[in-house]
């Protein structure tokens, strides 16, 4: 059993949950909690070691052995170990540490969100859940967006990652690849462009969602995007990212259920 924070596979996990440079370097990322790490082993992302704690659920302990049957190198922690590495206030019991992976981009894209400067974590991981309950086909996060697989993210997304494709691009490849896929382009606007429920959501398009402090850049803009808007008759100038992205990928959802008849 490790007690001391200073074991080398502890200190590897603080700084995979602490810093994307170290994320980014070594290709993995930290999952914490039984449920999103039975949710990376179905499907198929590769976990490069666990550490868990003695006090963990029995559905946590099924998992353990799972992935000691795949040969995944297991540890047992000591509670404050635990503490000291988890990322929230009351840890589940289980870390994982897995292999990063970008899932491909499909030939055809229907339905795509595109991030602008999304710093918030909380509101990156809820606009990914949505994407996919959605049915979105992929998300791409332009300039400024904060790290996809920074632990809030992981959590507010329940999951998303490993469904979802995701990219990293600048706003000459995201236009590259609106272009060649025929997405017609749509800005999230507070209070200006087309009402988001008497536009024409049901051809192949990509949403276009700012940030929470500035907004939509000039780089996005340059995009001659179609400006959209969510009407709000009470007293508040915006809304937050993650919640105008969710409503328009749902009223998205709900045109092409009705165009094609179904409820």
């Amino acid at each position: 059993m490790f007690t001391s924070v200073r074991n080398p596979k502890v200190q590897e996990l603080r700084a995979l949950q602490s810093r994307a440079k170290d994320r980014r370097q070594s290709g993995l990322f930290v999952l914490e909690g039984v449920r999103l790490a039975e949710e990376a082993l179905q499907s198929g992302w590769n976990v490069h070691q666990a550490l868990y704690t003695g006090r963990i659920s029995e559905r946590g302990l099924h998992l353990v052995e799972t992935l000691k049957k795949r040969d995944v190198p297991c540890e047992e922690i000591s509670e404050s170990v635990m503490k000291a590495v988890s990322d929230t206030k009351t840890p589940q019991g289980i870390l994982l540490s897995v292999e990063l992976r970008h899932l491909p981009l499909p030939d055809h894209l229907d339905l795509v969100l595109i991030l602008d400067g999304l710093g918030d974590p909380g509101n990156l991981g809820t606009l990914l859940r949505s994407a996919v309950a959605a049915g979105a086909d992929a998300v791409l996060l332009g300039p400024g967006c904060t790290d996809v697989f920074a632990p809030k993210v992981l959590r507010s997304g329940m999951g998303a990652h490993f469904h979802l494709p995701i990219r990293n691009l600048n706003w000459v490849e995201i236009a590259k690849v609106c272009q060649s896929r025929g997405l017609h382009l749509f800005l999230a606007e507070a209070g200006q462009g087309l009402v988001f429920d008497q536009a024409d959501l049901t051809r192949p398009l990509a949403f276009i969602i700012g940030g929470e402090a500035h907004g939509v850049g000039q780089a996005a803009k340059d995009l001659h995007a179609v400006p959209i808007q969510i009407p709000m008759p009470g007293k508040m100038e915006s809304l937050n990212a993650a919640t105008a992205g969710s409503l328009l990928l749902f009223e998205t959802l709900r045109q092409r259920r009705t165009k094609k008849g179904t409820t």
